[in-house]
């Protein structure tokens, strides 16, 4: 499964169901959540996102795109 930042016109909403955190070039640490979408259709997707935003997800919360803002917990 490959990762990615949300992009600025992305607009999806969905469940987390994991989350990781890693050292992908050696020096910084970026944080991920899998999140499996709402209209419920393919895999679930791994996205990165801010630590703030990480530390306050658990399992089963829901997270929002909007176009133009950031994910955020829903």
């Amino acid at each position: 499964m490959n990762s990615r930042k949300a992009a600025q016109d992305d607009a999806w909403e969905g469940v987390v169901v994991s989350k990781s955190r890693g050292m992908l070039d050696g020096s910084n640490l970026y944080h991920f959540v899998e999140v499996r979408l709402a209209d419920g259709e393919g895999e679930p997707m791994k996205v990165r996102i801010g630590r703030r935003l990480w530390k306050s997800l658990d399992v089963n919360d829901r997270v929002i795109k909007r176009p133009g803002a950031e994910p955020a917990k829903g």
